[in-house]
């Protein structure tokens, strides 16, 4: 059932980005592999994304602070409208919930981030108006030095 749920939420997701995209007159001839046979290449990616625009969400690559979803939250009053809660870690319950941030502009691409750096994570935190032991502690897996 998690997993049918996860696929769901995420399809979801896919959905009304697809819907932002076309309200905003975006990829309105975009395409997905709509075949029933599949080539041994395309058996590999089940959507084949041929659209302009990304849906990152916090926590991954490109925004791996997870404390991000508190904004999100707020600004969406996403328990009210919802339901949906965030754990003292930032994680969503129920566990099939998706959040991310939408962004339809055309040149938008989904990026990683290389190792943070200790000046990095100082002016992070100077910007999020949190101690740099607090900002160490959402970036850590991404942290490109050893913290004291």
């Amino acid at each position: 059932m998690q997993s049918l749920g996860d696929r769901l939420a995420e399809a979801s997701a896919e959905y009304l980005h697809k819907t932002m995209r076309h309200q905003c007159g975006i990829d309105l001839d975009e395409g997905f592999l709509a075949e029933t046979k599949l080539n041994e290449e395309q058996a590999k990616f089940l959507i084949k994304e041929k659209y302009r625009g990304i849906r990152p969400a916090a926590g991954y690559p490109s925004c791996p602070d997870h404390s991000e979803k508190a904004t999100l939250w707020k600004l969406l009053e996403a328990e009210a409208h919802t339901g949906a809660t965030l754990t003292t870690s930032f994680a969503m319950k129920p566990p099939s919930s998706v959040s991310g941030f939408y962004l339809n502009h055309s040149d938008a691409k989904y990026f990683n981030l290389g190792r943070i750096g200790e000046d990095q994570v100082a002016d992070y935190s100077a910007r999020k108006n949190i101690s740099k032991t607090e900002a160490e502690k959402w970036l850590r897996p991404h942290l490109g030095y050893d913290e004291e």
